[in-house]
């Protein structure tokens, strides 16, 4: 079993910079295509940043070129590098780990508040 712990959410004004981590714990980290998703209440959880095992990335268009993704494959850690915060960036932000077709594990999340 694959488990995912998220870390680094807090309060930041706008225009703020954040980094979430992701620390996964079990087998074979590198293959997993890794992402980072978020849900803001009432709303459907949607996928932020994506980076696959072979470290190819995708972005939602509302966060391209303000997020960027990364993975260190020895340290078994996914980041998200969030720059020029927006409050619409508020939400919850989960780390996911594919594994397979229908095979995904989820982190419980960390809380990103953007506001002045």
């Amino acid at each position: 079993q694959v488990q995912l712990v998220e870390s680094g959410g807090g309060l930041v004004q706008p225009g703020g910079s954040l980094r979430l981590s992701c620390a996964a714990s079990g087998s074979i980290f590198s293959i997993y295509d890794m992402g980072w998703y978020r849900q803001a209440p009432g709303k459907q959880r949607e996928l932020v940043a994506q980076i696959l095992s072979g470290g190819s990335t995708n972005y939602a268009d509302s966060v391209k070129g303000r997020f960027t993704i990364s993975r260190d494959n020895a340290k078994k850690l996914v980041y998200l590098q969030m720059d020029s915060l927006k409050s619409e960036d508020t939400a919850v932000y989960y780390c996911n780990a594919h594994i397979g077709p229908r095979k995904d594990y989820w982190g419980k999340g960390t809380l990103v508040t953007v506001s002045s």
